[in-house]
């Protein structure tokens, strides 16, 4: 795994071999070539990183000063002209106007026909206390309201703000997911940037859709669990050397308590339920992983019963820590419909006939009536069919075969054209998502072949984002659900990335090569994130030029 000059590989007086080294051995006019024990190793640039890295301070600065940069890449990309345009895109729709009158209402009201162009204009008390039916929880709404809560509904910047500005967080939690995966603050950049210029990321941040907080919850929580893998390890490992010395030896090893990342974690997944249901299958995913890497510590730790222990002592207890918190976070979500009336189905338990009988006579006709709600919407969830001109089988979304064009406007002028056109088009950038495509199979191929602990955890993160869906292949759904498991696949690529960098003490001829390639890649997404920049945000362009960044036939209308 490629690995930058840290902590333990940092010495002042570090040197690397020269690449005038990198030549054969010459005897009487005939090359040979060194053993390969004996063969130049590192380069020039790793000499110098290792000098410049040479310091505690410098190794600090550069262990926080590297993802700050490229979150703060992440934060221009995803604020700068935020506002534009000054409409509502897409399925901001139902979103922002739902989000506007929970904050008003405590619950989701109804809005006249044609609201949105009035809601844009800075008409936004238009609606009125009917409610609406909503199928999707509500935190998400109310997260998206805390910038129109602050500065007002009437302009776009505001009730995009708290989007876009969960987008850029992502970012600095992609570069600690990855540094804890790597022990690596230069893949971690890696991966930050990678996450900060896509498209698909970028477009995710700057409109106020649910989405980009299901992947931010669930990124944090995934943060947790592998925060908790290293942890209850140690802490696993500790107590049973210690109850073996004082012949207080558990056959199936000790009960683990102190897991306060767990419950984190617990939180975190609550909170992705709480803004769309599909934040469950993560619940399901992360649950069973800590199970199974609990089991797996135990049997390296020589407990004996080392299944059962996993499954039968420590099973419950980390249901316990993580399941109930989860169940909590997800009921608070809806305090505004519980406290207020006006919600739908608020008093359906109410009307006759409805309210539950015998054993569950005792639940508040409240709870009931909001279970009704969710069983209504499951119903309408498993039986969207309806067609959609921008709908994407989940099959084709690794490929990103039929992303969302979620804007478009006809306009004159802006772009040094008599005409010109504005889109906002959910395509990522072609090289990251290809690459993590190729890099997400050859990562199956990998845990079967090697077992090694993160490509299981990058592969579960996939697994657990988009595996659920092929089980509604005839649904209409959109390509931007991606956006919950794209961290993942970013992660597969870095991972492959490290491989091909290598690490300082490879012969220099490896390592030039892995820094050529791998400076060639990074510098071609750079380029290609900046053509396709003004298709993600907007910005006027002339028919021609929008029209050459349909790549495949299908991105086109």
């Amino acid at each position: 795994m490629g690995v930058e000059p840290g902590a333990a590989e940092t010495r002042e007086g570090a040197t690397a071999a020269s690449d005038l080294q990198d030549r054969p051995v010459v005897h009487d006019g005939v090359a040979h070539e060194l053993p390969p024990h004996e063969q130049p190793r590192g380069t020039r640039l790793d000499d110098w990183w290792g000098r410049l890295l040479s310091t505690p301070r410098r190794r600090a600065f550069w262990y926080w000063g590297g993802p700050l940069l490229v979150t703060v890449v992440a934060a221009v990309l995803r604020f700068w002209n935020l506002g534009h345009p000054q409409a509502v895109v897409f399925d901001e729709t139902y979103y922002v106007k739902d989000a506007w009158t929970l904050f008003q209402n405590g619950y989701e009201s109804s809005w006249p026909e044609g609201a949105d162009a009035d809601f844009a204009s800075g008409d936004t008390d238009i609606f009125s206390d009917d409610p609406s039916y909503v199928v999707h929880p509500p935190l998400g709404k109310w997260l998206i309201s805390l910038g129109m809560m602050a500065f007002g509904a009437g302009d776009a910047f505001w009730w995009r703000a708290t989007t876009a500005l969960a987008g850029t967080i992502a970012v600095l939690v992609m570069t600690f997911v990855a540094r804890r995966l790597f022990a690596s603050t230069i893949l971690a950049v890696i991966a930050g940037l990678l996450f900060a210029v896509d498209g698909n990321a970028i477009v995710m941040s700057r409109v106020a859709l649910l989405d980009n907080w299901l992947m931010l919850f669930t990124l944090l929580a995934f943060w947790f669990v592998l925060l908790d893998r290293d942890r209850s390890r140690r802490m696993l490992e500790a107590r049973f050397d210690e109850a073996r010395a004082f012949g207080r030896e558990s056959y199936a090893g000790p009960a683990l308590w102190d897991r306060p990342w767990v419950f984190a974690a617990g939180l975190a997944l609550g909170a992705a339920c709480a803004v769309k249901w599909s934040g469950v299958y993560f619940l399901a995913a992360f649950g069973i992983y800590l199970v199974v890497v609990d089991a797996l510590a135990r049997r390296r730790a020589g407990v004996p019963f080392w299944i059962s222990g996993a499954l039968l002592k420590q099973g419950p207890i980390t249901f316990v820590l993580l399941v109930p918190i989860a169940a909590v976070v997800y009921l608070a979500s809806w305090t505004g419909w519980l406290v207020t009336d006006g919600g739908y189905y608020r008093h359906w338990a109410e009307e006759a006939g409805n309210a539950a009988t015998g054993w569950l006579a005792w639940v508040p006709t409240s709870l009931q009536s909001l279970w009704h709600y969710h069983v209504s919407a499951y119903g309408y969830h498993v039986g969207v069919h309806s067609p959609h001109p921008w709908q994407s089988n989940p099959l084709e979304w690794l490929l990103m075969i039929r992303p969302t064009n979620m804007y478009f406007d006809d306009q004159s002028g802006g772009c040094g054209a008599d005409t010109c056109w504005s889109s906002i088009i959910e395509v990522g950038n072609p090289l990251i998502w290809w690459a993590a495509a190729v890099a997400s199979v050859y990562l199956v191929y990998r845990l079967v072949r090697y077992r090694e602990w993160q490509v299981g955890a990058i592969l579960l993160g996939i697994a657990a984002g988009y595996l659920p869906w092929l089980m509604y292949l005839s649904r209409t759904v959109f390509q931007f659900y991606s956006i919950a498991f794209e961290p993942y696949t970013v992660l597969a690529l870095v991972f492959v990335i490290g491989l091909i960098l290598g690490r300082r003490d490879d012969p220099t001829w490896r390592r030039k090569r892995g820094l050529a390639t791998v400076g060639i890649f990074l510098g071609a997404v750079l380029v290609v994130s900046a053509f396709f920049y003004p298709i993600w945000i907007g910005m006027p362009v002339t028919p021609l030029f929008r029209q050459l960044h349909f790549w495949l036939p299908s991105w086109a209308a």
